[in-house]
C-alpha cells in the first residue's frame, strides 16, 4: 500500500505536527511504501524570508529522521526538487471547478484568522491534488481539518478521469480516530499560522514560556476544576494512556492544584517523550550531509516515479512532448 504525507516547511514543527502526521508516520513505514515529502511550495503561502525558507525545509528533514523516520523504510524529499508537481498542479487546474476551491474550510478558516489571502493559499488544494495524484497514492494520513482537502483531490481526479479514462489513483483518507485536532495555547487548532504552537525541539525555558500561553479558566486554587474542556488536560491526554488519564482527572476534581501546576506537569511529559529523539536530532544537526544525502537519494526515486506518470498525463491533455 503506498501511503504518502507532506508537510510544510514554513516554521518550526510542533507538537500538533507530531501527533497529526509524524507519529502515524513512523508506523506506517513498517508496513508500507511510505512517502513523505517536504512542501516547501506550499510553505510559500505564508513565509516570504528566503533564508528562513532554506532553514526549515532542512530542519524538518532532520525532525522527521529524529523522531523515527526511517530512510531504508521510506522515501522522503523536498517538494521543490521534483518540478512536476508543478506541471501537474497546472493541468489540474484546468480540471477543478472554482465553486469546490471556495468552499474549502481552510481557506475560509485562515482568511477569517486574518491571514492575508492570496491565489496560492486559495489554490493550495490544487497543488495538495499534485502532491497525492503524481505518485498514485492509495493512502493519504491526515488530520480530521484535512479530510476535506482529500476529498477535494479525489473531485479532481474523478474530473479528470471521466475525460481521459483511468489515469490516476483515487486515494483514501486515513486519520486517527482518537486523536482530534491538537489544541494550540489559545484552544484553536495547533497551527503555525496562529501563532499557537508548542515546538517538539525547543530549550526548557521556551518550552516552559510556550506552555505558560495556554489559555484556562480562572478557578481559585482549593476549587475542582473542569478538565474536558481544559486545554493543559487536552494536551496532556496526547502523552497518557488510559489509566494515567484518568488519574489526572481525579487530580483536577481533588482541588488544591491550580492550573500551573498542571502546566509544569505537561511540561514534564513533553520533555520526557522526546528526550531519546532531541538525542537523534543533536547527531543529525552534526552530520548534514548524511541528511542531504537522504533527500537527494528520496528524490531520485520520486523524480523517476513523477517523471513515468507525467508522460502518460501529458499524452492525455495533448502536451506534444
Amino acid at each position: 500500500m503506498r501511503v504518502l504525507t507532506g508537510i510544510q516547511s514554513s516554521g518550526t514543527l510542533h507538537i500538533g505536527n507530531y501527533f497529526g502526521a509524524i507519529k502515524q508516520m513512523v508506523e506506517y513505514q513498517d508496513d508500507n511504501d511510505l512517502f513523505i515529502f517536504i512542501a516547501n511550495y506550499h510553505a510559500l503561502t505564508s513565509l516570504k524570508d528566503a533564508k528562513l525558507l532554506r532553514q526549515n525545509t532542512i530542519d524538518a528533514a532532520i525532525t522527521y529522521l529524529s523522531l523515527g523516520i526511517d530512510p531504508k523504510k521510506s522515501t522522503m524529499w523536498v517538494q521543490s526538487d521534483v518540478k512536476e508537481v508543478l506541471e501537474l498542479y497546472w493541468i489540474l487546474s484546468a480540471y477543478t471547478p472554482m465553486g469546490l476551491l471556495e468552499r474549502a474550510h481552510s481557506y475560509k478558516d485562515k482568511v477569517a484568522k486574518k491571514i492575508t489571502p492570496n491565489h496560492a493559499l486559495f489554490s493550495y488544494p490544487v497543488l495538495m491534488a499534485a502532491d497525492i495524484l503524481l505518485y498514485d497514492a492509495q493512502i493519504v494520513p491526515v488530520g480530521k481539518d484535512q479530510i476535506q482537502h482529500v476529498e477535494i483531490t479525489r473531485d479532481i481526479a474523478q474530473k479528470f478521469n471521466l475525460s481521459h479514462g483511468d489515469l490516476f489513483t483515487l486515494p483514501e483518507f486515513k486519520t486517527q480516530e482518537n486523536i482530534q485536532s491538537v489544541p494550540g495555547t489559545d484552544g484553536a487548532k495547533m497551527s503555525k499560522s496562529y501563532g499557537n504552537t508548542i515546538d517538539i525541539f525547543s530549550t526548557r525555558k521556551t518550552l516552559k514560556k510556550q506552555i505558560g500561553k495556554i489559555v484556562t479558566q480562572s478557578v481559585a486554587l482549593e476549587e475542582p476544576k473542569e478538565y474536558e474542556n481544559c486545554n493543559v488536560y487536552n494536551l496532556c491526554k496526547l502523552f497518557l494512556n488510559e489509566e494515567e488519564q484518568k488519574e489526572l482527572q481525579e487530580r483536577y476534581k481533588k482541588g488544591g492544584e491550580g492550573h500551573g501546576h498542571f502546566k509544569i506537569y505537561l511540561g514534564d511529559l513533553i520533555w520526557e517523550h522526546f528526550k531519546e529523539a532531541r538525542e537523534k536530532r543533536e547527531y543529525y544537526l552534526n552530520n548534514l550531509d548524511e541528511v542531504m544525502e537522504i533527500l537527494d537519494d528520496g528524490a531520485e526515486k520520486a523524480r523517476t516515479i513523477a517523471a513515468k506518470k507525467m508522460k502518460i498525463i501529458r499524452d492525455a491533455v495533448g502536451i506534444y512532448r
